[in-house]
């Protein structure tokens, strides 16, 4: 799985489209081994990235949890304790 995606669902605030969009993003370059894929190739790439994007955005609407929200700040600072500890 790509590390760069991170979990989008039950956060406060909510995923915006630009994390998704990117998520979408990362979920297609790793699909298609390319970081920037070539002219002829960029508009299937691009159709890709949008349709992933908008299922994306479809899933985390419908998605249904009884937890509470996390916090994105807690969360950001436990990885970062995480990732200290690991090239330390």
């Amino acid at each position: 799985m790509c590390r760069n995606i991170k979990p989008l669902f039950n956060f406060d605030p909510p995923a915006t489209d630009e994390e998704i969009h990117d998520a979408a993003l990362q979920f297609v370059r790793k699909l298609s081994g390319t970081t920037k894929p070539s002219k002829r190739n960029e508009a299937a790439f691009e159709r890709a990235v949008n349709s992933i994007a908008k299922c994306a955005h479809e899933l985390l609407d419908s998605l249904e949890t009884s937890q509470p929200p996390r916090d994105r700040e807690e969360v950001a600072a436990k990885a970062r304790a995480r990732t200290a500890m690991r090239f330390a």
